[in-house]
């Protein structure tokens, strides 16, 4: 049977913010209920049948905290409020969307998009040791980073600590022009761009002069105690087993670590096992250790780069079997 439903959204703001970029939200939402949404002002139809109708209008009114405020919404937001809905998880999908994690600088509400975001902020929070591996756009750094930059401003800990291996650039790092924070900076600037998102970038010099913020090659950890620290390691799969057993083995007391990769991404050579997926073997029974696992349903970047990674993991997988 054909169906049809008109919601009345509130203002323009929630109509813009529940369209989307080039209306891009309701085509995804349509995409994934088969029915029709068309925004006539502040008017929302639906057409379809019953179920295609009925599973929309969930959709749309499961995600009214948002839209209504005027929030933007991601297909990670549509594609979790899809799985709360057959999972019967709505309480906790509009726990979710009220949990604000941290405001940035521009007062964007950052939280988590997905349920598996949540349990790695939590994660976090709770134990000294956590792991996040998952493809590209899942959030690993950037939440990380969020949480990090929250507890070293109400002084839980005494600094931050963001380190990555610098192997793209290799013995090469020598040659490049400039002092050490000009050579590694490249190397670093995603960490750089979600600090700047909470400190203002003119105070982040004075920050890293004082050591209150350190961002700095993996090699630099070395021979030293991390106390008092929270300590990001990012791009984790291209350590070698050697790099990741000295950095675990650096952290001291008071301090918290995150390990964060994406074992399929290793830019190391081809016969160098990645430091990251040794360590997975080694320590899955190791207690207060936490593991958490992303996919490509976790990925909070633009909708294509879901579908890059979907169909590189179908192609990988295609390879093994064959």
């Amino acid at each position: 049977m054909a169906g049809a439903l008109t919601i009345q959204l509130p203002n323009i703001p929630s109509a813009i913010a529940l369209g989307g970029y080039g209306e891009a939200n309701l085509k995804f939402l349509s995409q994934q209920t088969g029915a029709s949404l068309v925004l006539r002002g502040q008017e929302l139809l639906i057409a379809g049948t019953d179920k295609q109708v009925n599973l929309a209008a969930r959709l749309v009114r499961s995600l009214e905290n948002l839209w209504s405020k005027g929030n933007n919404i991601s297909t990670a937001d549509i594609l979790t409020a899809r799985q709360a809905i057959e999972g019967d998880r709505q309480g906790e999908f509009q726990d979710l969307q009220r949990d604000i994690l941290a405001k940035s600088r521009r007062n964007q509400e950052i939280r988590a998009k997905t349920f598996r975001q949540r349990q790695y902020i939590e994660a976090i929070r709770k134990r000294d040791l956590t792991f996040a591996i998952g493809p590209a756009g899942t959030g690993k750094t950037y939440l990380a980073v969020v949480v990090a930059v929250q507890e070293l401003l109400s002084n839980q800990f005494e600094r931050l600590i963001l380190t990555r291996p610098a192997v793209e650039a290799g013995e090469k790092l020598g040659f490049l022009p400039g002092d050490l924070q000009q050579k590694v900076n490249p190397y670093l600037r995603p960490l750089y761009d979600a600090i700047n998102e909470f400190i203002d970038p003119e105070k982040v010099p004075n920050l890293i002069e004082r050591g209150v913020i350190e961002v700095a090659p993996l090699a630099y950890m070395r021979g030293r105690t991390l106390d008092n620290a929270f300590v990001i390691v990012d791009e984790a799969q291209n350590t070698t087993p050697a790099q990741m057993k000295m950095v675990l083995t650096r952290l001291g007391f008071g301090s918290r670590m995150v390990i964060t990769g994406d074992i399929t991404q290793t830019d190391l050579p081809l016969h160098q096992q990645s430091g990251l997926t040794v360590a997975l073997q080694i320590l899955k029974h190791v207690e207060d250790i936490a593991f958490c696992e992303f996919t490509q349903k976790d990925v909070v970047r633009h909708p294509l780069v879901q579908r890059i990674v979907a169909a590189y993991e179908d192609h990988e997988r295609q390879s093994i079997s064959h």
